[in-house]
This record gives structure tokens, C-alpha cells and sequence, in this order.
């Protein structure tokens, strides 16, 4: 596939780049890897590589020309492609010409959308405005595509109205309250913690504003990059049409970003007793005097969480045999720990049957159990929400409820890409968006791929929860006899000021090259410190590496390089 060169930009102040020279011809061949080019930024000169192999197919910028950064410089292809579609999308656009010397003066204005193929109304059109979405419309935009993005609730999508942040804002006031109550181990005297307590009023109120901001700043960021946002139910009516409250639109590309819907146990379920999702959970406004929670995965684990430091009684039950199967099993037992510190009673491999007016029923080693329940948590899982996407008459092929996709994001529909939960593969905002990148990228001709090996994920109790790659178990299947380093946080001298000495960093080597292949911290921060592992890991980091670079001190991240020397057998302080 053909592919449009651009000018990098290598530095956040960088607006504009000089090219000096060109290592290559039209005709010339290319591979991936191989000097193509050198620019001259405003601090220094740099060899560009090929991003990927082919044939210099067309040269849009001559040595010692100037164009503003995102520009499009050069098209590479095979000997034989059509690139009259990439060359339309260049056109003679004034921006290619030699840029003004002066300094200060402004980058030139990229060039207006234009319609699509054949005098289609859109070049690409989204349907859906989560994380997913909403990155998608303002990435295809950005990158000169005329596009609109549909969405028949709020932008945001279940993310930010109905899930990661509402979630995280109950859990702020819960740590809140938490911080109160433990406040004369910090010296904090004169304060009666004994009637400290959360007012849910309070508490939604903050909530609300918190998301009422964020879901605004998307309806700006459309607008600045120039996406149009209708509102509405989106539904396909063909591969090239989109139907938005009666009207068709017709389009190049299609991306499907419609999200999750809520899943639910075919179970027996007695109208009497109150059933709670994760939508209801957000807005209750008196703390329950006991909830049972069907569900021991993350959405469970965190709503266990907060119920519990509200006073709540609290029962989990869960199908497998342990809680958040996701995380490392070490990690899962010290949350266990934890939870049952809390008084959350956690039932691992139990199967439940039937929701009666006053109790749940469920089945554990081969036997029935009850528990008395004045409210349930249904939190078993979301699943893709195909509504209006006739995925068999389009022939987008689906697997078990999901669309399937390529590494591109693309399905079996060439025009039509498939972003975030709705395609099943890793249900997370930060995954959606970053599929939604890829996506567009595709779509406009450059050839990327999503790499799944290394996606985060994020728990959001206290300590928090965070993890990349393998656990111990599923390394130990891969490479055998694995390299593990651990370090717990008591031996960490920020955590032991702070008070948060619970929990640990688990690191897995790989035995041969001592590649780094997962990390798991239960801790303060967690969240926030996983992706220096996602970094290290997608530049195949070494344990020496990482246990050789420099942290700060005091810092909980320097639980990492004590980790890694642990892997090595070279523990410096545990």
C-alpha cells in the first residue's frame, strides 16, 4: 500500500522542518530501515528512516525547502501502484511551498477537507464518540480527511459518563474519607474521625461536575479539529452510507466505535429484590446496608471496594477460582487480603443459580449455598454492542458477539475499521484510543499495526493495581524457568512515609536475552508508574537496562530498578 512521507516532528516546540537532503530518487528503492532522508530543526540535523520498504514512487519537496510539520513530503509504493488517489490528496496545496524564513511567522493552514470519492458527503464518518471514537474523528480530521462522528448519548462514551471516570471520582472521596480517619498517625490531632462519614449528595454532586467538564472539553477539541458531531442514533445501511435520524450520509471509510453494552446472568431473578449494574452503582444516594456483587473482575473488585470503606456489608462471588483473574496470582491473593481486611466476604469458584426477594443462591463444591442480600451488583462484564450494525448483511465477520479485525483495525469489510470494545479484544478506554490511531492511520495510507502484548491495565483501589505483559504463570508456559524479582513497598522508604507500605512490584525476565515480559505492582501510584514498564517493553528492555537506570530518591518508582536487580540476583535493599 502506498504510503504518504511526512515532515516528523521531533520536538514539542517544533513547527516546521528543512529538508537538507534526499538519499533517495524517484525510482529508487527503499527499505525499511534505511536512511531516506536528513532534516534541520531549530537545534540540530537528523537522518530520517524508511518507515517502511517500497519504491520512491514521488518527491514533493526539494532540497533545502522548508514546510510546516504533518506535511507531506514524498510518496512511497510498489513500482506498479496507482497513486493518483494519495496525489489528489496532496494536490499543489500552497503549504508545499517553500516556507517563509522568518522565525515567527505562523505554520501555513493545512488544506481544507474536501469531500469524498465520487462526491460522497464524508471521507470518514465514526460512528460512536467514546474514547474510541471521539480520538478516531479528531485523528482522521487532523490529518485532512472531512469527517463527522455520530453519537446517540453523550460524548464521552461509557467511559467518562457511565465508567473509568465517575468510578475513579467515587473512589477519591472514599480515600478521603480513609486519609480522615488515619489522621493521627500523621500527627493530626483535634479531630473527632470517629463521626466522619460521606455524604452521597456531596459525593455525586463533585462526580458530576468532574464528568459535565471533561465530556465539555470533547465538544471543543471536535470543534477545534474541525470534526462535525452529529447527534443521534447511527446505523449502516450499506458499506458506504450511514443513516443519522432518517438522513443517509455516504462516506469513503466507516469506523465502528459504538462501545459495550452491560452483561447480565440468565438466571432466575425475583422482581423483589433491587438489582444493581454499574450505571445504577454510580448514582445511589444512600449507602446500602449490604450489597452482594455477582462478579469478582475489575468492575466488581472496585465497587467492593468502595462499598466496604462506606460501612457497606459486602459479599463477592465469583465464578473462577480467584478474583481480578487478570492480575498476577501473588497480587491476587494480597487483594484478597485486603478486601477481607475491609470485611468483604469473597467466594471464589461459585456458581450462582438463582436471585431470590431476600438472598442469592449459588453452588461451591458441589454443594448449595445462600446469602441473605437486600441488594445485588450485577458485575459479570460488558459485552460489544452491535446495535445498528447489520454485521451479516454488510459481511463484517463477528466471533463470539465481537467484530473480528486485523492488526490494522480493519474487518472483513476493506472500508470499514472496528475500534475499541465493540471488537472485543481488550476492553479498556486507553485501548480504544490507541486502536483508533492505528485505524486512521491505515486509512490514510500509512501502513501501522496495534500491538497488543504490552496494553496496561489499571485497578483503581488503594494500593492501586497495575500490570503489563505476563503473569509468572503464563511466562513460565512461554519460556520455561523465567527470571523473577520482587520487592515489597514496607522496604520503600516514600511509601513508608506515606504511610502505604502494603503491597509489592513483581517483575518477569525471560530467561535468554533477559528481556523484560511483565510487571505487576500492587501500590500507591500504581497506575501511574505502569507505563515506564509498557516504555520498556516496547523498546525490548533489558532487566540490566531498567535496573541501571537512575529514579529518583525518594520515589515509590524506585521500587522498579530494585525489582530488576532482584531478577539479576543482585538485591541492593531487601
Amino acid at each position: 500500500m502506498a504510503e504518504l512521507i511526512i515532515m516528523p516532528k521531533l520536538g514539542f516546540n517544533m513547527d516546521e522542518g528543512k529538508l537538507v537532503q534526499w538519499y533517495k530518487k524517484e525510482g529508487d528503492s527503499v527499505e525499511k530501515g534505511e536512511p531516506l532522508f536528513s532534516i534541520e530543526t531549530d537545534k540540530t540535523s537528523i537522518d530520517i528512516e524508511a518507515t517502511g520498504s517500497g519504491v520512491v514512487r514521488k518527491i514533493l519537496l526539494e532540497e533545502g525547502e522548508s514546510v510546516p510539520v504533518t506535511l507531506p513530503i514524498a510518496i512511497i509504493g510498489t513500482a506498479d501502484e496507482n497513486i493518483d488517489i494519495l496525489m489528489a490528496e496532496t494536490g499543489s496545496a500552497p503549504s508545499l511551498q517553500p516556507a517563509p524564513q522568518n522565525k515567527t511567522a505562523a505554520p501555513a493552514p493545512a488544506p481544507a477537507p474536501s469531500a469524498g470519492q465520487g462526491g460522497r458527503d464524508y471521507q470518514v464518518i465514526v460512528i460512536g464518540g467514546g474514547p474510541g471514537g471521539y480520538v478516531a474523528a479528531i485523528k482522521a480530521a487532523q490529518m485532512g480527511k472531512k469527517t463527522a462522528v455520530v453519537e446517540k448519548d453523550k460524548f464521552g462514551g461509557v467511559c467518562m459518563n457511565r465508567g473509568c471516570i465517575p468510578t475513579k471520582a467515587l473512589l477519591r472521596s472514599v480515600e478521603a474519607l480513609k486519609e480522615i480517619k488515619e489522621h493521627e498517625k500523621f500527627g493530626v490531632v483535634g479531630l473527632d474521625a470517629s463521626s466522619a462519614m460521606l455524604d452521597l449528595g456531596l459525593v455525586q454532586k463533585r462526580k458530576t461536575n468532574v464528568v459535565k467538564q471533561l465530556v465539555g472539553g470533547i465538544g471543543s477539541l471536535l470543534k477545534k479539529n474541525g470534526v462535525i458531531p452529529m447527534e443521534g442514533e447511527g446505523t449502516i445501511k450499506d458499506a458506504h452510507t450511514v443513516v443519522v435520524n432518517g438522513k443517509e450520509f455516504t462516506t469513503d471509510h466507516i469506523i465502528i466505535a459504538s462501545g459495550s453494552t452491560i452483561k447480565s446472568l440468565p438466571i432466575p431473578m425475583n422482581p423483589a429484590m433491587e438489582i444493581l449494574n454499574s450505571d445504577s452503582m454510580l448514582e445511589i444516594s444512600d449507602i446500602p446496608e449490604d450489597v452482594t456483587v455477582i462478579g469478582g473482575g475489575v468492575i466488581g473488585i472496585e465497587f467492593a471496594y468502595f462499598l466496604a470503606n462506606l460501612g457497606t456489608k459486602v459479599t463477592v462471588i465469583e465464578f473462577l477460582d480467584r478474583i481480578i483473574p487478570m492480575v498476577d496470582e501473588e497480587i491476587t491473593r494480597q487483594v484478597t487480603g485486603l478486601l477481607e481486611s475491609l470485611g468483604v466476604t469473597v467466594h471464589t469458584s461459585a456458581k450462582v443459580t438463582e436471585i431470590k426477594a431476600k438472598e442469592v443462591v449459588f453452588e461451591k463444591d458441589g454443594k448449595q449455598h445462600t446469602v441473605p442480600a437486600t441488594k445485588v451488583l450485577m458485575a459479570v462484564g460488558r459485552g460489544p454492542d452491535l446495535g445498528g450494525i447489520p454485521c451479516e448483511a454488510l459481511g463484517i465477520k463477528t466471533e463470539k458477539g465481537a467484530i473480528v479485525t486485523d492488526s490494522t483495525l480493519k474487518t472483513s469489510v476493506d472500508n470499514i475499521y472496528a475500534v475499541g470494545d465493540v471488537n472485543g479484544k481488550a476492553m479498556l478506554a486507553h485501548t480504544a484510543s490507541a486502536e483508533a490511531i492505528i485505524a486512521v492511520e491505515n486509512i490514510c495510507g500509512h501502513r501501522k499495526e496495534m500491538n497488543y502484548e504490552t496494553i496496561p491495565s489499571a485497578i483503581y483501589i488503594q494500593p492501586e493495581i497495575a500490570s503489563a505483559g505476563l503473569t509468572e504463570e503464563q511466562a513460565r508456559k512461554k519460556f520455561g524457568n523465567v527470571k523473577v524479582g520482587k520487592f515489597p513497598l514496607l522496604a520503600n522508604g516514600k511509601a513508608k512515609v506515606a504511610g502505604e507500605e502494603n503491597g509489592l512490584i513483581k517483575v518477569i525476565i525471560e530467561p535468554r536475552f533477559n528481556e523484560i515480559v511483565g510487571v505487576h505492582i500492587f501500590s500507591i501510584h500504581a497506575t501511574d508508574m505502569i507505563a515506564e514498564a509498557v516504555l520498556a517493553m516496547n523498546l525490548e528492555a533489558t532487566a540490566e537496562e531498567v535496573a541501571m537506570t537512575v529514579h529518583p530518591h525518594p520515589t515509590v518508582s524506585e521500587i522498579y530498578h530494585e525489582a530488576f536487580h532482584a531478577a539479576l540476583d543482585k538485591a541492593i535493599h531487601f
